[in-house]
């Protein structure tokens, strides 16, 4: 038997080494890029991404975990933490150790990094996949850098060298997000911990609309560096809203701010950032905004059009399922940073009390399957009392006609908005991936969300992913809902044009539900044309085939989005700093959606 083993081919002991280092199943992992297969060729890479097609397309979900293996069975990456999947994961890469066949199997966990050492500061993923487009990305991404005082604080939202700047010369909260994911993966957190401490000062800056006071913890939509050449001295200017198109403060910047310090807090274990005194007193401002009771009989938050990603005028005012998911996953954050001191104990209460309605409505209110639908399709309207079934009083006639053909027989999606007598049923890419990593949806629905992603490839991925909305206003409804705007024009834009940077977001989705054969596809799609059309801000068209009419290039947070997806699938123990696990006692068993038993 042991002669026998050293007998195996490549194929077969890269079969165990990868069942013994990933909970991912064999095909799962041979979706990842393997630019180290034997002799220099690919020819091993086709052949194993073809069985793992091959699987892909017979796998049964709800025995996906407990099929048998030659060894001792691997958790997925639900049942298991986070922090007990990283050291599995690890980023060292497979060529020289799979070369040895006679290399025991048991010690592989332990194998030394073969990584080069050297001086140079080359990000991982560099090593493990040298992707030409990835060097390229690296140094546009320092070069968006903004610098004050000699210190790194953020990167500006486009090297755009037209004379029309508008804005995209600031740093942008939202926009820094991705790239200071892509810093703290390849271990450069001091540039997060200055936009960190920058804009928590910003947070205490007197915040006024014309003679209106905002609330003391809005967090600012951008900031720059203004230089006086005179005094020689630099100071920070923050937008507020105040500047912004349409006057509309940005609720989401909090969210990302308490987001990306527990991304930070996690990649570098570093708790004392997150435990100061004016941390703590920021995510608390933040968080008294957000849960101070009102008239509203809803968990969710009532919101503005503009007040997110979307910031034009695009329907979404109401309880739009991006700030909902984000709500929901800064809150999960916030009650793993918040002290147990006496106000932070207080804080923590409330927490709980807000995420389990918020969880229970969002579930059940904001989800959509082909089962849900059938319901929505038959409700009975103008019902009265607790037994109501149809509780925002929906009328069946509003049901969009496009929403019969693009719902698939297996999957589903949470919903854009959920109102009193209105339901938007367009698909968002941010509010749902966000729902996955946040543990929003439960296990059963996450698989649902991935299912309708790969039954409706060309419409939400097409010629580059990703669809922001689906599908786009057009004609009268365009007219009414935004106004005639003509920035957001059908397939373009926010009107369902395509953007990059949330790449980062469904390749982490990907990988939580244990299918990143999905983000390999996207990324290799979108691999053909980044560089060559100079990292566009967004793509038009249906298909997303054409660069957007009013697209920056170079635009900071499509190269940070890239970055990070693959990273992200060169080490999927970057998983944790932006994925939460479900709460224990809310554990589903994984399964498909509802519709899987039509």
């Amino acid at each position: 038997m042991h002669d026998t083993q050293h007998t195996h081919s490549f194929s077969l002991q890269l079969l165990s080494y990868s069942t013994f280092l990933s909970p991912l199943r064999f095909w799962e992992i041979s979706s990842f890029p393997m630019d180290w297969c034997q002799n220099g060729s690919d020819r091993s890479s086709d052949t194993l991404c073809s069985v793992a097609e091959a699987e892909v397309e017979e796998v049964d979900f709800s025995k996906v975990l407990d099929k048998p293996r030659p060894i001792e069975r691997c958790k997925s990456y639900e049942e298991r933490s986070f922090s007990e999947f990283s050291t599995i994961c690890s980023p060292h890469p497979l060529s020289k150790i799979v070369e040895n066949s006679s290399y025991p199997v048991e010690h592989l966990g332990n194998a030394v990094s073969l990584l080069p050492k050297s001086g140079m500061n080359i990000p991982r993923s560099l090593i493990l996949d040298p992707h030409p487009i990835l060097s390229e990305g690296w140094e546009a991404l320092r070069r968006s850098l903004v610098y004050f005082r000699g210190q790194p604080v953020g990167t500006i939202a486009a090297l755009d060298n037209s004379d029309e700047k508008v804005n995209y010369d600031q740093v942008f909260v939202r926009d820094f997000f991705p790239s200071a994911l892509a810093f703290l993966m390849n271990g450069e957190p001091d540039i997060v911990k200055n936009f960190i401490l920058k804009t928590l000062r910003l947070q205490s800056w007197e915040k006024m609309i014309d003679r209106f006071h905002l609330g003391e913890g809005v967090m600012p939509a951008s900031f720059k560096v203004f230089h006086d050449p005179v005094r020689n001295y630099e100071t920070l200017i923050a937008d507020f809203g105040e500047s912004a198109i349409g006057r509309v403060a940005p609720v989401d910047s909090g969210f990302w701010w308490i987001i990306l310090l527990r991304a930070y807090t996690k990649s570098t274990g570093d708790t004392s950032l997150a435990e100061m005194p004016e941390c703590q007193k920021g995510m608390r401002l933040i968080l008294n905004l957000c849960l101070s009771e009102g008239f509203d009989t809803f968990p969710t938050l009532l919101c503005a059009d503009g007040c997110c990603m979307i910031d034009r005028r695009m329907g979404v005012y109401g309880y739009p399922i991006e700030i909902q998911a984000l709500f929901f996953m800064a809150l999960r954050c916030a009650s793993q940073l918040l002290k147990q001191d006496t106000e932070g104990k207080e804080f923590m209460e409330r927490i709980a009390k807000r995420l389990h309605a918020l969880r229970y409505h969002m579930r059940n209110y904001f989800w959509l399957d082909l089962k849900q639908l059938n319901d929505v399709y038959r409700f009975k309207t103008e019902e009265y009392s607790h037994t109501a079934v149809n509780k925002f009083n929906v009328i069946p006639d509003s049901l969009p006609d496009w929403i019969f053909d693009f719902m698939p027989l297996h999957g589903g999606y949470f919903i854009g908005n959920v109102s009193p007598a209105r339901l938007d049923f367009r698909w968002f890419c941010l509010g749902n991936c966000m729902a996955i990593l946040s543990s929003l949806a439960t296990n059963e629905q996450s698989i649902a969300i991935m299912d309708l992603i790969e039954s409706r490839w060309q419409e939400l991925i097409g010629e580059m992913p990703l669809k922001v909305c689906y599908p786009a206003l057009e004609n009268h409804e365009w007219r009414i809902i935004t106004g005639c705007d003509p920035k957001n024009t059908r397939w373009s834009y926010h009107n369902g044009g395509s953007w990059p940077v949330l790449i980062w977001l469904l390749a982490a989705a990907s990988i939580k539900t244990g299918r990143p054969h999905i983000a390999k596809r996207a990324l290799e799609i979108a691999e053909t044309r980044l560089v060559k059309d100079n990292w566009p801000e967004y793509y038009d068209g249906k298909l997303g085939r054409y660069i957007g009419k009013q697209a920056r290039k170079c635009q900071t947070w499509s190269i940070a989005g890239y970055l990070v997806a693959r990273m992200m699938l060169d080490d999927p123990s970057h998983l944790g700093m932006v994925a939460l696990e479900e709460d224990k006692h809310l554990r589903p068993v994984l399964r498909r959606s509802n519709s899987w038993t039509l």
